[in-house]
């Protein structure tokens, strides 16, 4: 018994844990859950749609033979009247007319001034066609929900529905997500139909859309979404009941089909399949009526977009490139087939049973077994919760948590082998002991990790990584600015930690802090994978994350003194520099024999440093050498050749380049692309110190992507030109860049070229020009 009741002490222990962690904190991991259930979703795969739901899509097919979206409302009329001579049951848009047709002849007629010389029956509105075809026509018009508050959209009449909602067992509290506005379409469109459906959804925190919201409180009525409005309508009801319990709201009934839902209203999506797993046709066929009408006869039919330029692509867990209107369809799919997931009251209590079970089995067995079973005795565990909970997810429809149970087998794994992890502990303490006053923390967890393996990783040697050194800018005011030594090492701190954390998260070393400044590499001690890539891509981060530290910063008030001189200054607080670079280094433990450090040092070190420097001498943000740039996807990046020089202390010709940003833009999870961070421009001097020439900012609004390529593409003829000592040519173009090119991205650097052209055009240099210019100073 005691034996026993040591085993299942730790199962209780952990099952304790887990189920606190489950009541008191769900949603802190509740991004890991639906992580999970996603790939439950992806190993079943696609399975069979009732075929009852037909997708009419705006596809790339046909925005290149009608023309560039939104298309002239007569064709949409067309549309909509071909779907409704092929016999749909309903159709509905997921797309919106919010204002008039430009492109519509009475109104051309009268903007050109010669409506009452043309006769009337030219004055053709197409407005009117497609309100028209929507009276006429099952059509469920699309409109949105604002839950923003924007003045605008407050206080504007919803559009008219023909369902009538019943509430049933409402408490004191309105569940329903409740709307601020509402945006619709021009009223003579909006009017002529007979009902609408928002098409609201709401991703997860991870952007995934799982669930969508059946119904939307606005102005104390209830308003159906557009999948179960068209529902409602093919099956010709009138009435649909919101029910409630005591948690909110329970589930929404449609023809005596109760929909289950959870407290707000959303139902879980159970999606069929990736994209395309619906039917599909092409709308060009459609308004051209070349198709069959018996793939459209009492079907519902939904109109949207696969386009990715309509900005209508969701992500999905099958696929994050997944058309907005297929989440309609497979809602509807859902009311219609009744396979629904949800998450049922007695739930909870599942989850905590579970929960116990697999703590108290797993501990007891491993115990038992010892830990040369612990690998068979998680897999089976791990399979069988799997296979229990995916059974009941796609046959009984019923949503548990998949983390936590995971997350019990894994901690109870853990507690059956602490007395192996006892004597573990006890070795590394006296590793640590011994060589605690030579290595670096990051170094010794190095060498307990290669003790068992017989590697020495204090040996001098050279080994490629890769270098980054960054630098806060006008640290020197700001350690005037501080006002105490306390005040600028909290500052200091709070920089320092976002950008190691940044560093490390790329599995970056950071090597030392050298007052404002710091150093770190990439492939050593460790090896990294793709280490040059990953040092790009932390530098992108750190630059990136500045941003938002300076909004922290600026609301701190401790370092009021700091913001009011940047404000002065017209710069932000924190605004840095950093070079990369790439080479054979000496790494290993250095120093003397009562203190030493694993480092790395030699040539490539020395250049990283001063890439670093001459940040401000570029007015850019990275700097990397040409050897970083060729082990670096090129379409990945945006890039900007600065210069060719031989910097202070070497001799050796290098390629300096800045990454200006990733060049798919829309694809960032930044708000703002790089080239448009700078706020201030800055000069050096004679003796290479540096100056704020202005505090107006390089760029004025928004540059847009293209515009900076052409610029880029411009400069870089002009680049080709200097090369081949053509500096007239060159100076015209430099010139015109820095004179007449607008949003242009750095001044400095059109600014350098001019002065060096006019300078070789007064002074030619000889034949043996080869364009390398020489540093004399560090930065």
């Amino acid at each position: 018994m005691k034996k026993i009741f040591i085993y299942i002490l730790p199962g209780l222990v952990v099952a304790g844990i887990s189920i606190s962690l489950y009541v008191l904190i769900p949603s802190q991991f509740e991004v890991f859950d639906n992580k999970l259930r996603d790939m439950l979703f992806i190993n079943r795969g696609t399975i069979e749609h009732t075929g009852q739901v037909v997708i009419i899509d705006i596809d790339e097919r046909s925005l290149k033979e009608i023309g560039q979206f939104p298309w002239k409302r007569n064709d949409v009329a067309k549309m909509i009247n071909n779907l409704g001579e092929a016999g749909a049951s309903a159709i509905g848009l997921d797309i919106m007319f919010p204002e008039p047709d430009k492109s519509s002849p009475h109104r051309v007629l009268s903007e050109l001034g010669i409506a009452d010389i043309v006769p009337k029956d030219k004055h053709i509105n197409y407005d009117e066609l497609l309100a028209s075809a929507v009276a006429k026509t099952p059509t469920v018009l699309g409109y949105i929900f604002d839950f923003d508050g924007r003045e605008i959209h407050k206080n504007k009449e919803a559009p008219k529905i023909s369902a009538t909602f019943i509430k049933r067992n409402k408490g004191e509290y309105e569940y329903l997500p409740e709307a601020d506005g509402v945006i619709t379409n021009i009223p003579i469109i909006q009017n002529a139909s007979l009902t609408s459906g928002f098409f609201n959804v709401w991703p997860d925190s991870d952007g995934v859309i799982r669930s969508v919201p059946l119904a939307i409180i606005y102005d104390s009525n209830v308003y159906p979404s557009l999948a179960l409005e068209l529902v409602r309508m093919a099956y010709q009801e009138e009435r649909i009941d919101v029910i409630y319990d005591e948690l909110g709201v329970r589930s929404i009934s449609l023809a005596g089909q109760e929909i289950p839902t959870d407290v707000n209203g959303q139902i879980a999506v159970n999606y069929r399949g990736p994209s395309s797993t619906f039917d599909y046709i092409s709308a060009v066929d459609i308004i051209k009526g070349d198709f069959n009408p018996a793939d459209i006869e009492g079907k519902i039919v939904l109109i949207g977009t696969s386009a990715a330029g309509l900005l209508d692509i969701r992500n999905m867990p099958y696929d994050s490139v997944f058309p907005g209107v297929e989440v309609h369809a497979n809602v509807i799919d859902n009311i219609i087939v009744g396979d629904f997931l949800h998450i049922p009251a007695v739930a909870p209590a599942l989850n905590i049973v579970i929960i116990l079970i697999i703590a108290i089995v797993v501990v007891t067995a491993i115990g038992y077994s010892g830990a040369l079973a612990l690998p068979s005795i998680i897999a089976v565990t791990a399979f069988l919760l799997l296979y229990f909970i995916n059974y009941l997810l796609f046959t009984g429809g019923i949503i548990l948590s998949i983390f936590y149970p995971l997350f019990t087998l894994i901690m109870s794994a853990l507690a059956s082998i602490n007395t192996g992890y006892f004597f573990e502990t006890r070795q590394k303490n006296l590793i640590r002991s011994k060589f605690a006053s030579k290595v670096s923390p990051q170094v010794m967890e190095d060498i307990i990790k290669n003790a068992a393996s017989g590697k020495d990783t204090f040996i001098a040697k050279e080994h490629e990584i890769s270098v980054t050194f960054s630098d806060v800018r006008n640290f020197t005011n700001i350690s005037e600015a501080a006002g105490g030594a306390n005040t600028l090492i909290q500052f200091l701190n709070q920089y320092m930690d976002e950008m190691t954390n940044i560093i490390t998260k790329y599995e970056g070393t950071v090597d030392k802090f050298i007052g404002d400044a710091i150093m770190s590499y990439w492939n050593a001690p460790a090896v990294v994978k793709n280490h040059v890539e990953k040092a790009v891509e932390a530098t992108l981060e750190q630059i990136h994350a500045v941003a938002p530290l300076n909004e922290k910063v600026k609301q701190d008030e401790r370092f009021t003194s700091i913001c009011k001189m940047a404000e002065d200054m017209g710069v932000e607080p924190i605004e840095i520099g950093i070079g990369i670079n790439l080479g054979v280094a000496i790494i290993g433990e250095m120093g003397s024999s009562g203190r030493s450090d694993y480092t790395a040092i030699g040539d490539p070190i020395n250049l990283g440093a001063r890439l670093e420097a001459l940040c401000k001498y570029y007015n850019s943000m990275c700097n990397i050498s040409n050897h970083v740039k060729d082990r670096i996807p090129q379409d990945k990046y945006i890039f900007r050749f600065l210069d060719l020089v031989t910097v202070k202390g070497q001799s050796i010709p290098v390629e300096i380049w800045q990454i200006i940003d990733y060049a798919d833009l829309s694809k960032t999870q930044w708000k703002t692309p790089l080239y448009l961070t700078r706020s201030v421009s800055y000069d050096v001097d004679s003796e290479g110190n540096t100056v704020i020439s202005s505090s107006d900012s390089d760029i004025s609004g928004a540059v847009e992507k293209q515009r900076l390529l052409d610029e880029l593409e411009y400069y870089d003829s002009g680049i080709e030109a200097y090369k081949d000592a053509r500096f007239e040519d060159a100076l015209k173009i430099f010139r015109d860049i820095q004179d007449n090119w607008p949003d242009k991205t750095n001044k400095n650097i059109y600014n350098m070229y001019i002065e060096r052209c006019e300078h070789y055009i007064e002074e030619p240099p000889g034949d043996d020009f080869n364009g390398v210019f020489v540093h004399k100073t560090k930065g």
